[in-house]
């Protein structure tokens, strides 16, 4: 994948989680934005009034929590499969907490 965020935008990979116990979810399920995804590649950081860069608080490989509307969806074409993956792309306000095992 070719695609630097800028300022302090994130690439999240959304995580689907699989569901136990053999409970049906309806279709609809499907199409709300999941909460849960791993950072894939980070901006440099926004810039303060004095023009210095405040640092990003995620690295790529963190598993986060974000805004379920926040970030918005794009698809990227992955060069060894030739299909296109969904990713979510959005600022790092949009992340609510980085989920440590």
């Amino acid at each position: 994948m070719h695609l630097k965020p800028l300022s302090d935008h994130v690439l999240i990979e959304p995580l689907v989680e699989e569901t136990k116990g053999g409970i049906i979810l309806p279709e609809t399920v499907d199409r709300e934005k999941p909460i849960k995804g791993k950072v894939v590649a980070i901006g440099p950081g926004k810039l303060d009034e004095k023009g210095e860069r405040i640092p990003m608080q995620v690295k790529v490989g963190d598993k986060v929590l974000f805004r379920k509307y926040g970030p918005d969806e794009i698809k990227i074409n992955d060069p060894q499969t030739g299909k296109a993956k969904e990713y979510l792309i959005g600022r790092e306000d949009d992340i609510l907490a980085i989920i440590y095992s």
